[in-house]
Order: C-alpha cells, then sequence, then structure tokens
C-alpha cells in the first residue's frame, strides 16, 4: 500500500473588489433675484431653491429634502419679520398645492371658481400672496418632488408617522442654522396631512427647543378615527353629515324650505342634530325601535338629499363614497371628494362607489406642469429627477406606528401646555369631503387645553372644498384672514 500527496485544488479566480461609489457631495441651493409687481404694490424677493441633506449619527447622508426658499428684500434687515414653513399632506404629497395655489407669489390660473382651465396652463402673479407677510418655505418630504432618500433600503425610514416628523422637524433645525432665523418669529402652515403633520411637529420640536408662535391648519385632521368608516365606528357617519347636507344644497338637492336658508343656518340646525339624536340613534343600533329608526331614516333623508330606501339600505350609516356616487346618479354624475362642488361623467353609473375623483384629477395636470415649468425656467434650478406631486407608492407604503386611529391632537395639546403663547388658525371648507369641518370641530373640542387658551384658537370656513383657495373668493378671503391671525399670533 502506497500513499500519495494529493494535488491541491486550483485556486479559485479571486473576484476583483466591487468599487465603492463615492457619496454625492452637497450641493449649495440656486439662488435667484426676482421682482413682481401686484396692482400699485411691488415686491422684490430672494428664491433658494435645492436640497437639504438629512444625516446620521455617522455624517452620513440618508436623504435629501427639496424645498423652495422666500424671503422678502427689505431696506434693513427686520429681526422680527416672520418665516411660514409650508408643506402639504398625503401622507405623499408635495407642497406645490398651496405653494402654486395660495401662499407663493405666482398662482396656477384655473377658472374662478377652481374649475379645470384648458391647456395649456398658465402661471399668473398672485395678488393674495403671504409673501407680503412672511417669508416662506416649502419643504417636499422624502419621496414626494424631488426630494430622496439616499438609498432604496432607507425610503421606510421617512414614511412613517414618527419618521415624517423627525426629518421634516430636523429639516426646520438645520434651516434656522443655516439660514441664521433662530430669532425669527416661527410659524407652520400645513393642509389635509400637512395638518396631522403640523400638530406633531408642535409636540415635538417644542421639546427639542423650538416653539412656534402660531399653526396655520388648512384642511385639518389630526384624530384619524374620525374620518375612517369602520365596523363599530360610529363617529365619521355623524361628523360628514353637515358636508352631505353642504353638497346636497349646492347641487340643489334638499328639500325646498332648507334649500330657501343660507348655508351657515341649515348646517347650524343638522349639527346639533348630528351629535344629539343622530349619534344616540347609531349608538343604540338594532336597539333602535321601528318608529324610532324610520324617524331617523326620514331625517336623513331630508338632511342628505338621498332616498330612504337608501339610507334604510345603508343600516342608517352612509359612507362618504357611496355618497358621492348616489347623489347624483340619476344624472349619471359623482361629487368630488376633495371639493364636492366638483362633478364628474361615469361611463357606468351602475356602480357602487366613485371610478375617480373629479376635483382631483381637475388640478393635477394644471399644477404638475406649472410645477415642473416654474421650477427650471423660473428659478434655474435642473433635474431630471421626474417631480412626484403626489406619490401614491409613498401613500400605501406609509406605516402607522400608533395604530389605524392614528392621533397628533394629544402632541398639539402637550405643545399648548408648554408654550402657553402659542395660536391656531384652522380653516375649513364647507364643500371638504376629505376632511369634514365637524369633524375637525370635534377633534378640538376633545382636546384637554387650558380654557383661556381656547382663544387663542382661531376658526375660518370658506364656500369651497378641501383645497378652497381654488375659488378666487375664497383665496382672498384667506389671505384677509390670516394676516388678522398673524397679527393676533404676534400680538400686533
Amino acid at each position: 500500500m502506497t500513499s500519495e500527496t494529493p494535488t491541491p485544488a486550483p485556486a479559485a479566480p479571486s473576484t476583483p473588489p466591487v468599487p465603492e461609489v463615492p457619496a454625492k457631495p452637497e450641493e449649495a441651493p440656486i439662488q435667484t433675484q426676482h421682482e413682481i409687481t401686484l396692482g400699485e404694490r411691488r415686491l422684490a424677493y430672494t428664491v433658494n431653491t435645492g436640497m437639504m441633506p438629512l444625516k446620521n449619527a455617522k455624517g452620513e447622508i440618508e436623504a435629501r429634502i427639496f424645498y423652495i426658499a422666500y424671503t422678502l428684500d427689505l431696506p434693513q434687515p427686520d429681526p422680527l419679520r416672520p418665516l411660514t414653513f409650508v408643506f402639504n399632506g398625503g401622507p405623499g404629497s408635495a407642497s406645490l398645492w398651496l405653494h402654486l395655489g395660495a401662499l407663493g407669489p405666482y398662482r396656477v390660473k384655473m377658472q374662478d371658481e377652481g374649475w379645470m382651465p384648458a391647456p395649456p396652463y398658465q402661471l399668473v402673479p398672485n395678488e393674495h400672496t403671504w409673501l407680503e407677510m412672511t417669508d416662506l418655505v416649502f419643504i417636499d418630504p422624502v419621496g414626494t418632488g424631488y426630494s430622496r432618500a439616499e438609498k432604496p433600503e432607507l425610503t421606510k425610514k421617512f414614511w412613517s408617522v414618527k419618521g415624517d416628523l423627525e426629518s421634516v422637524g430636523e429639516f426646520i433645525r438645520l434651516y434656522l442654522t443655516r439660514s441664521k432665523r433662530w430669532t425669527s418669529p416661527l410659524f407652520l402652515a400645513g393642509e389635509s396631512y400637512g395638518t396631522t403633520r403640523a400638530a406633531g411637529l408642535s409636540g415635538l420640536l417644542v421639546d427639542k427647543g423650538i416653539a412656534f408662535n402660531g399653526l396655520f391648519l388648512i384642511s385639518t385632521t389630526m384624530h384619524f378615527q374620525t374620518l375612517d368608516f369602520d365596523a363599530g365606528n360610529d363617529l365619521p357617519y355623524a361628523l360628514f353629515l353637515p358636508t352631505y347636507t353642504s353638497t346636497a344644497w349646492y347641487h340643489g338637492r334638499l328639500p325646498a324650505d332648507l334649500q330657501a336658508r343660507p348655508l351657515a343656518d341649515v348646517l347650524a340646525e343638522v349639527e346639533a342634530w348630528a351629535e344629539t339624536d343622530y349619534m344616540l340613534a347609531l349608538m343604540k343600533g338594532s336597539r333602535l325601535s321601528d318608529e324610532a329608526r324610520a324617524a331617523i331614516v326620514e331625517r336623513l333623508a331630508r338632511y342628505t338629499g338621498l332616498e330612504a330606501r337608501f339610507i334604510e339600505g345603508s343600516n342608517l350609516g352612509i359612507n362618504i363614497f357611496f355618497f358621492c356616487k348616489e347623489l347624483l346618479r340619476d344624472q349619471r354624475r359623482t361629487v368630488g371628494r376633495l371639493d364636492s362642488r366638483f362633478k364628474g361623467f361615469e361611463a357606468i353609473s351602475v356602480r357602487e362607489m366613485p371610478e375617480f375623483d373629479p376635483s382631483m384629477h381637475a388640478i393635477l395636470p394644471p399644477y404638475t406642469s406649472m410645477i415642473n415649468q416654474y421650477v427650471r425656467g423660473t428659478l434655474g434650478y435642473e433635474t431630471d429627477v421626474e417631480y412626484q406631486p403626489l406619490s401614491m407608492e409613498v401613500n400605501q407604503g406609509w406605516e402607522w406606528e400608533a395604530g389605524k386611529y392614528t392621533d397628533t391632537s394629544e402632541s398639539l395639546r402637550s405643545a399648548f401646555a408648554k408654550n402657553p403663547f402659542m395660536h391656531i388658525f384652522v380653516a375649513m371648507g364647507y364643500y371638504d369631503l376629505a376632511t369634514p369641518h365637524f369633524a375637525t370641530l370635534y377633534t378640538l373640542a376633545h382636546m384637554p387645553i387650558d380654557r383661556e387658551q381656547r382663544d387663542q384658537i382661531h376658526t375660518a370656513y370658506y364656500e369651497a372644498g378641501h383645497m378652497f383657495y381654488l375659488d378666487v373668493n375664497a383665496l382672498a378671503k384667506l389671505k384677509a384672514d390670516a394676516q388678522t391671525f398673524l397679527d393676533a399670533a404676534l400680538r400686533r
């Protein structure tokens, strides 16, 4: 028996190391100078357009937030010049709606009521810009606009209630630092989920030493139990009812005696009934007597313009999407969710719910076209990245850590307790079926703050929908109301 030395296996070919992709460096914002004439007023202002890097504890960039900041040019620096951070909602919406719809120096030209214009679309000087009373910083949260996480695996870090608050809060801290605005009077302006964010930020940032003089809450939602039509949750049925009434009144579907009265007068009656007899009936459920049930059905039909048999079949609770489809079904029309003044036509009228929201699709093309043209053509910011006006990827991928019924009104209450000088302005549209005004009032009424601070909550109503500033009359009223509120918040 002999032994042999085994022949060694051939060495595996070495794999060349994968070269590391160098991190993209920070980019200085693009700064441009502008002038605009509004009647007899001339505004000169500076715009900074760019990306704010968000870094982790190691100093590594994890995301970049796109922003557009407007600063009014003044003969002398004004240390008391207010600064307002602005964002929209979604979650997943960029800030173009408030930017080019209400607050910025230019706005998208819609028809006077807010209806979609024929293309090509236009930007026109905004007679009611807020730049006259405050500097403005428009923020696109991560995943919206041009804002992106540095790596795909990091996106989820920012697509949640907590991650969103922390990232936008960090943006605000960085902006105050880099622009040397720590001593400016500070405001937040948010719309829709942006009000959820603003309420959350007020509590988060006061604990970090950033206190706000005021919050502009436009089409507010802080407590999501007031909006979600779930089994066992009766709140939305009662809280949406006044807006169903407003919608039916606008479209001429109420009984003649109600149609002849001013809307505000009708709503006072409906709201009183919704929070008493109707809410009690919903709570009783099957314990409600046949006689009492019939009375509720009759009153609901009177206040909604819907047929009694439809209400009976809905078990006394009318889902928003069923309402949008049912109100004008005999005309083969639906009404909008964002703005129930809008009507849509659908090929099939027998569907249970609308095929699309006519009020959303009336604004998407004009605003998308104009923000892309404005950023590149007027502000000089060049990129081939797609601008995301409303990202459904963000919206559908959102994590609601607190459970289904997120509620940031507690954070706002905490901010009130820690910053007793803060004021809030709550703006509501009568035809808003996304964040109904009665749901907002319910949330405010259930926020346990000092009774004396109730005077620091200012409310205003507008005869339009969720984005009520699309209507030129509401836009003018919003500017006037905002100026009055800002003066109150600054004790002028």
